[in-house]
């Protein structure tokens, strides 16, 4: 069974709700799905069959430093691997995830799709179902 591991940081709820339901989606299309606080992650942490990390926009449109921090940490064992980005968003246009999407390609990282941006929380089925559907891309 392919695993997929969620590492996230969220500030105020919303990226891990996101999280929760990316994890529905993946366990739907049959992976093994654990969620990882960033703060509580290790090298070990991205050494799954599909990684996923999210993050909220910070600042100006920024992903969380936390997070910035992490993935460089451990990005030579993310090349060549697929990986699902997500975050949560408030008053900005989502160009975080763009950026954050074009700073691991430089990397040989390959982002699935676009990455999962949802503004605010996840609180109605479209965006539910959005996550969701993430969460299959990331392990299909």
């Amino acid at each position: 069974m392919a695993k997929l591991n969620i590492i996230y940081f969220s500030s105020t709820g919303n990226t891990e709700q996101i999280a929760t339901f990316i994890e529905e989606g993946a366990k739907a299309a049959g992976a093994e799905v654990e969620m990882i606080a960033v703060d509580a992650a290790n090298e070990s942490s991205v050494d799954a069959d599909f990684v996923a990390f999210g993050s909220p926009a910070t600042g100006s449109e920024e992903v969380a430093p936390e997070m910035v921090d992490y993935i460089e940490s451990v990005k030579e064992k993310l090349a060549g691997k697929r990986v699902g980005l997500f975050g949560s968003n408030d008053w900005g246009e989502g160009d975080f995830m763009s950026m954050w999407i074009q700073d691991l390609d430089k990397e040989d990282i390959s982002v699935v799709g676009e990455g999962c941006i949802v503004n605010l929380a996840p609180d109605d089925d479209e965006k539910i179902e959005k996550c969701k559907e993430y969460g299959k891309a990331i392990v299909s």
